[in-house]
């Protein structure tokens, strides 16, 4: 086994440090949620944390680590005799973001089924992980399925397990950390409210610290072992303390004007439910242990709201995360007639990974790959913009709305979502096939029923059931998929008259707020002047999205088949990239064509090949006035797609539009 990183000797990152240790202290917080750019050392943090924590008494030859000193009544493997008692070290386990259903909860154990005839359950990582810690890298990506699982799990402190004639309950209490890349796409706010805190990191920009870094991660490269052992003091030392901080946990008192400050500050800031107002008192409860006191004070509280409160105020992932610290600060005074503290570290006692009230120097740390780019920023697509005359600066979008689904023909096979009807590897169950390959989903009644007839001819004497290879049955399931939703915005001068920019910016603001919902791809494809551009080329963060078309500008010639063209080759490039994942092109346009030799014949030449190529399409109207043309709706045809206006995107606006983009695709 590998030795991991020292938790110590992660340079920087305070706050993530500190929101790690205090779920040791108390796993009753409900875990971390890790949000940062890539090379940041989230994933080193978070291994090296198991480390840290004192070792778990279990009931020997448990599956489930039930406790000697309550047992579970419900324990699979129980009864259990009193008295039988063992240790072992605190588990950190990974669930990785592609791990099927059955290795997540356990299911039956086929072999034991066929061979034996006998109903028994192998556990899944929701057992493994009781009573520790259950790591989710790229948490944000993670399938819709799994996440109801978590969510489910994480609730009741249990795991239900009702499947294939198996059904078992047993306890599954775990620390939940995950970390993300918010460039790949937000969470949903289900399962964000499960993360009792949260912490944004990123690298530093201090050359002192970087260099700090670099020398601390290649020493650990050349010798891990010597480098751990240089830090095994500071290692034991943290552990010692949170083992100390776990003992005073429950003598802490949380007086009625911390409880108060706890309720103003979640009022004040909005937060739906009750749960934050639970998890700040849990975490400022478990500051003040870790600080070695008994009584919490308003710099505990305060620095409970940066940790528990920023991910519970998004009302949608356009939304900045964060919190207005001079409101907190002003909350805090009104309701506690104290001085809140300006959330600095106690200068005698900082202790490992920052004291209570520390805020981090955003700094990089050991076990990142080393890039750390910025994030581009708004505007940037990797090429420069096409001008034009007339030139407008960006206009503010609309208030977005609830638009309608729109949804893919047929039948597709590609990743998870919720868009579009598709042939996956979790859903409803349709039916029973002889495999094409590997045996990936085992369709049990239906393997059984193959086998069946043969069980005299194979001389089948005992109870288990003689099976082939061509008994076996893979089961066919149906779902929904993601799509890839490719945005082509017309941003012409014409685009801007009437300043109907605004409106067209929040009939697409809209759009990628439903495609955030479905699990979707986006990309955004924009065209003025003399040229088009791919302001975005596919992503799954929608938020990207929505902040290149905040900025985007207006003005010049409508170069509508350049457009059309750059969208063509961005699909092509896309389909060897994820083949399996089907798009559905929307063009908002209202539909003119300028610029250039024939510009109408070739907008003309560029829709039909999305018609050849039989790719799903919607074209969105932005013609208004009294006297209309109608081009939009020529495109449509020629593209083989549906026409709607900005008016009939509203969800109870156009109930037959799915329709007719499949009755056109047909």
């Amino acid at each position: 086994m590998s030795t991991p990183f020292p938790f110590t000797a992660v340079v920087g990152q305070d706050d993530l440090r500190l929101a790690l240790l205090l779920n040791a202290v108390s796993p009753a917080v409900g875990g971390v949620l890790v949000r940062g750019e890539k090379g940041t050392a989230k994933s080193t943090a978070v291994r090296a944390l198991s480390a840290l924590l004192p070792e778990v008494d279990v009931v020997p030859g448990c599956r489930f680590s039930c406790d000697p000193g309550s047992p579970d009544p419900a324990c699979p493997d129980g009864p259990h005799a009193p008295g039988a008692s063992g240790s072992r070290p605190a588990r950190m386990v990974e669930l990785p973001v592609g791990a099927s259903e059955d290795r997540l909860v356990g299911a039956l154990d086929i072999e034991r089924a066929l061979s034996e005839g006998v109903k028994a359950f192998e556990p899944g990582l929701l057992a493994d992980a009781h009573r520790g810690i259950l790591y989710v890298d790229e948490v944000n990506l993670l399938h819709d399925h799994l996440v109801d699982l978590l969510l489910d799990a994480a609730a009741m402190g249990a795991s239900y397990v009702e499947r294939e004639g198996v059904s078992v309950r047993h306890a599954s209490r775990f620390l939940l950390v995950g970390t993300m890349n918010p460039e790949e796409g937000e969470l949903r706010p289900q399962l964000l409210d499960r993360f009792g805190l949260t912490v944004e990191v990123a690298a530093s920009r201090e050359p002192d610290q970087r260099v700090e870094v670099v020398r601390r991660r290649l020493a650990y490269d050349d010798d891990p072992a010597g480098f751990a052992a240089r830090w095994a003091g500071e290692e034991a030392a943290v552990r010692q303390r949170v083992v100390a901080a776990r003992a005073l946990l429950p003598s802490v008192r949380l007086g009625d004007g911390a409880l108060r400050q706890i309720a103003a500050t979640c009022a004040a800031f909005e937060v739906d439910g009750m749960r934050a107002d639970i998890v700040m008192a849990r975490t400022a409860t478990a500051l003040a242990a870790w600080a070695g006191r008994s009584d919490v004070l308003a710099e505990d509280v305060r620095q409970a709201a940066l940790l528990a409160l920023p991910h519970r105020r998004r009302r949608n992932p356009f939304d900045a995360p964060g919190l207005d610290e001079d409101k907190l600060d002003e909350t805090l005074e009104e309701f506690g007639g104290q001085d809140p503290g300006d959330g600095d570290d106690d200068p005698d006692d900082p202790g490992p990974g920052g004291g209570p009230g520390g805020h981090p120097e955003p700094g990089d740390a050991p076990g990142g790959d080393g890039d750390t780019a910025a994030r581009p920023e708004a505007g940037e697509g990797g090429e420069p913009r096409p001008s034009g005359a007339g030139e407008q600066s960006p206009v503010r979008a609309a208030e977005p709305f609830r638009a309608k689904v729109l949804s893919v023909p047929g039948l597709g096979e590609g990743a998870a979502g919720r868009r579009s009807r598709a042939r996956t590897e979790h859903g409803r169950t349709t039916g029973a096939r002889r495999p094409r390959g590997a045996l990936t989903k085992l369709h049990l009644a239906a393997t059984v029923r193959a086998a069946a007839p043969h069980q005299r001819a194979r001389g089948r004497s005992g109870p288990g059931l003689v099976v082939r290879r061509d008994d076996l049955r893979q089961a066919t399931r149906e779902g929904r998929e993601g799509n890839l939703v490719l945005f082509v915005v017309d941003a012409s001068g014409s685009m801007a008259a009437r300043q109907r920019m605004g409106a067209v910016k929040g009939a697409v603001l809209s759009l990628l707020l439903d495609a955030y919902q479905r699990r979707d791809k986006v990309g955004l494809v924009t065209f003025r002047g003399s040229a088009a551009e791919v302001a975005l080329p596919p992503t799954s963060s929608v938020d990207a999205a929505a902040a290149r078309l905040e900025s985007l500008p207006t003005g010049g010639r409508t170069p509508l088949a350049a457009g059309l063209l750059r969208a063509h080759e961005v699909l092509r490039v896309e389909r060897l990239r994820d083949p399996a994942r089907r798009a559905l092109v929307v063009v908002v346009t209202d539909g003119r064509a300028t610029g250039g030799p024939e510009p109408v014949a070739l907008a003309s030449r560029a829709a039909r090949l999305f018609a050849a190529g039989q790719v799903a399409s919607v074209v969105v109207d932005c013609e208004s006035g009294p006297v209309r043309l109608g081009l939009a709706g020529r495109l449509a045809d020629e593209l083989g797609g549906t026409g709607v206006t900005l008016d009939e995107l509203r969800a109870d606006s156009i109930a037959g539009l799915v329709k007719d983009v499949q009755r056109r695709a047909a």
